[in-house]
This record gives C-alpha cells, structure tokens and sequence, in this order.
C-alpha cells in the first residue's frame, strides 16, 4: 500500500519516508542515524528497504543522520547542485561513496516513480523541493497518474514553487512560524531578519495563501511541516491554514515534530 510519513518535522531535523508502487526512500535525514532507524521501524519498515535518500539542501537539520548512516548503510544519497560541496566534506565515513549528484533540477525513476527537483528559494549553497509522480489504482481499480510536492525551507513562494506544487493532489508545505510570535520572541534581531527573508522562512500566514492556490489547482491534502519550535504553535499555523482554504472536503493536518505524521 502506498504510503508517506514525515518522520519528525522542524528546525531540529527533518525526514520524509515514502513508499510508493513498492519503492521505499527518503527525503532528508536530518537528527542522527539511531533516530532516523527507529522512526523507520516505529511506522513498520526498515533502514535495509530504503533504496534512495534525496535531500533538499544541505542545513545540518536535513542531513545530520547521514554520516553515521551511510557507514553501515549504502544508500545511494542524491544531492542537487552546490549543496554536494557541503556533503563531500562529510564523506570519509562512506557518505562520499554514496553521492549521486544533480544539476538542481533533474528526474530520477524508480520504476514507476518519477522524483523531480525544482529550485527552492532559501539561504543555502543549493536549495530543491521535490514533486513525485507516480501511479496508483482508484477506488474504481484503475489506473491514475498522482503526483505529491514537498517544499520547506522557502522564503517566498515564486514561480519555480508554484510550478513545482501546482496539481499536486498530496503537499508536505512549510508553515514555519507565526509573524508576531516570532517578531517578540527571544531570537537576535539578526536571525529573525534572516528567518523573515525572502531566502528564509515561510511564515504561517504566507503558507496559507499559497495552500489556498494550491487548492485550486486541484491539492487535496496537506501537510503543514517545519514550524518552529519557538516561534509558532501547530494550532496557530493549523487554523491559518484552514480559514485560507476555506473547505472542508480539504484534509490539513500538521506534521509532528518528534514523531512520524502521515500524509495519506
């Protein structure tokens, strides 16, 4: 049965398992190894069934499992432009061996599955979402061609996004923190302008009108990922998102921080 999960979602790691048409791989693995081979046994499966690990750009909180991971485990780990400079420098332990590089947007198939980068717009050497095509049976068994977007990490939504989400039924969106929270919080003034840019974060409210338009171009359900710890609550980012959107038939959800969330 197909099926996605985010292992653990926000600013102290991220991971998204995916099994579909029967291939089983990851995007990011961010937080340690020995965490990242729970979560994967904790939802029924195993690190020795993962066939790829795609991340999307190279902040420790994407890739911090890894080094440790890829010296017992090699799996092939596919990076997009810059951000493999960043991962060569982690790859005595066997992390070097395992890099499949990219030029930032590329199509890698796993039979029937199709993982396609596009250009995210974040403060990093390089910065992909992806869109997953793939087919699956409807409820009358047939064939049908459905497609699941992730973008986290974006400080605006632009026109490589919306190409990149738009007709996606299935979304994993970051809704990373609330504006005001976040304005009168405890960071530096530095790192909240960081957070704030168009090369930062999406905030709750920009989130919502961008899953708004999702919507419309026929998004069913969506997965609000990467809220930050300090600076949102899941109810904040979760009625932002709901009122936007406006419809009922629409299943939203928020990704859990420390334990797997499925998509569908």
């Amino acid at each position: 049965m197909n099926s996605v999960y985010t292992l653990y979602s926000g600013s102290s790691g991220n991971s998204v398992y995916f099994n579909l048409c029967g291939h089983e791989f990851l995007i990011d693995a961010g937080k340690s190894a020995r965490t990242l081979c729970n979560a994967l046994k904790s939802i029924g499966t195993d690190i020795s069934n993962i066939e790829a690990i795609f991340i999307t750009h190279e902040h420790t909180d994407h890739i911090g499992a890894l080094e440790v991971l890829t010296k017992k485990h090699h799996v092939p780990v596919h990076v997009c432009g810059r951000s493999s400079a960043r991962l060569r420098t982690l790859g005595e332990g066997g992390l070097f061996g395992c890099l499949v590089e990219h030029s930032p947007i590329c199509e890698v198939a796993m039979g029937e599955v199709k993982v396609k980068s596009f250009v995210t717009p974040h403060d990093s050497m390089g910065s992909v979402g992806y869109r997953i095509e793939y087919e699956a049976i409807d409820d009358d068994g047939k064939s049908e061609c459905c497609a699941i977007g992730l973008a986290t990490d974006i400080g605006h939504v632009d026109e490589s996004v919306r190409a990149g989400l738009f007709g996606c039924r299935d979304v994993i969106l970051e809704s990373n923190h609330d504006i005001d929270m976040l304005m009168c919080g405890p960071y530096p003034e530095v790192l909240k302008m960081r957070i704030m840019s168009r090369r930062g974060h999406l905030s709750n409210v920009d989130c919502a009108a961008f899953a708004a338009e999702l919507c419309v171009e026929g998004t069913q359900n969506i997965l609000l990922a990467h809220l930050s710890e300090v600076n949102n609550e899941p109810s904040l980012a979760l009625t932002e998102t709901v009122m936007a959107v406006g419809n009922d038939n629409i299943h939203i959800a928020v990704a859990d921080r420390d334990i797997p969330s499925r998509l569908f």
